[in-house]
């Protein structure tokens, strides 16, 4: 017989930020790694839309987007990992990476969106960088 299984315990063990929004963007989950990368606290997120973390010039692709995948319940996420800017409770910018699982209710239609979320910010300024010095030797000697 399977041993009974603690998700609860698993997602607030989780080294990774999960975040999990109803149909309408609003966030049902926010786990101690959510609170670490992005600064705010379960209190201050629950219920919250997830404009919170989209940057604002942002906003219109990622509402879009999750809005075809809600009517559509497909999304290219759930395999491929998408990287794309966040912000943080003080206003700086974030370089975050995730996936993707779409939660369904018992007749099939999607109920949530659940992100499994990487902080990537420090390795991406590591290569903006190291793209900034290729480039410096790179360029012609005058």
């Amino acid at each position: 017989m399977p041993q009974e299984f603690d998700f609860a315990q698993l997602i607030a063990a989780a080294g990774d930020a999960i975040v999990v929004s109803d149909p309408a963007g609003a966030i049902l989950v926010w786990n101690p790694a959510a609170e670490r990368i992005f600064g705010y606290s379960a209190e201050e997120a629950l219920g919250q839309s997830l404009d919170l973390i989209t940057p604002e010039r942002q906003r219109q692709r990622h509402w879009d987007g999750y809005h075809k995948t809600m009517r559509t319940g497909q999304t290219r996420y759930g395999t491929q990992v998408l990287r794309v800017p966040a912000l943080h409770k003080d206003g700086r910018p974030l370089s975050i990476a995730f996936t993707v699982a779409l939660l369904h209710g018992a007749d099939g239609a999607v109920t949530g969106i659940a992100a499994i979320i990487r902080d990537e910010t420090a390795r991406w300024n590591e290569e903006r960088q190291m793209r900034r010095r290729l480039a410096e030797l790179e360029a012609p000697v005058s």
